[in-house]
């Protein structure tokens, strides 16, 4: 579980809450259903409208991955790779083979089978980064589905307030009806600022940080890939590889993968 995402969302609408009873209100004041039905349904319903069905169902899911916290593994990664370099060296590419089928990593399993096969370093590049330019295409479309809830959210949102301050316009004589139209009027707008600024935005900046690392551990394998194809020098290779962590996790790596 990811306990960044859930201090974050948890901790701002505590902040919410505590405004609201610091204020003399209570929830219920802030409950209005015609509001969520017009700024939080419709807005997600609106979703449909921009991308297709599967994505906008699979917008719950998308939401779902900022409470897990993704295990790259950089260190077993690099450690495995070093290992691969030392055997090809020893014994030859064609010795890796028996070593694939170990290997969880379908990424790297794949590079290290076209290594394996002889194929031209230029053609396994090419061939990795279209793989990866494609992951990151997938997690672009995911992230624009959740990005535009956001947009729409406080566009809903002023749209209710037009709504309720046109029924309250038009119905000055009924002051019953006064409250309940400004209530629409403005609590639609809260919702919409709600849906963007303590939901959508920061859980898009989060997956946005995720499928960052993801890339870069990508990255660092078609390098390392590549290097094991060349038959580069293994000392050389884990000073590579240790360049794509950052400075803490190079301290604890580089002890053991540099160790003579």
């Amino acid at each position: 579980m990811n306990v960044a995402t859930l201090l974050g969302l948890g901790g701002c609408f505590a902040m919410i809450f505590m405004a609201i009873f610091t204020s003399g209100g209570t929830p219920l004041t802030y409950a209005d259903l015609p509001s969520f039905f017009m700024t939080v349904v419709g807005s997600y319903l609106a979703v449909f409208t921009f991308s297709s069905f599967p994505d906008a169902i699979g917008l719950w899911k998308t939401i779902g991955l900022t409470f897990k916290v993704p295990k790259y593994d950089e260190k077993g990664i690099i450690v495995k790779l070093l290992a691969f370099s030392d055997k090809a060296r020893r014994e030859g590419l064609l010795a890796l083979e028996e070593e694939l089928e170990d290997l969880d990593d379908e990424f790297l399993k794949k590079g290290m089978r076209l290594v394996v096969d002889g194929t031209d370093g230029a053609i396994i590049r090419d061939l990795l980064e279209l793989e990866l330019s494609q992951v990151q295409s997938r997690h672009g479309g995911k992230l624009g589905v959740l990005n535009m809830w956001g947009t729409l959210g406080p566009g809903l949102g002023m749209l209710g307030t037009v709504i309720g301050l046109i029924a309250m316009l038009k119905n000055l004589e009924d002051k019953s009806a006064l409250g309940p139209n400004m209530a629409v009027a403005l609590i639609t707008t809260l919702y919409g600022a709600i849906i963007a600024n303590l939901i959508c935005i920061p859980l898009a900046g989060k997956l946005k940080t995720f499928d960052a690392s993801e890339s870069q551990i990508k990255e660092m394998e078609i390098e390392g890939i590549l290097s094991i194809q060349s038959g580069e020098n293994s000392r050389v290779l884990a000073i590579k590889l240790l360049s794509y962590l950052d400075p803490v996790s190079r301290k604890t790596v580089e002890a053991e993968v540099l160790r003579d």
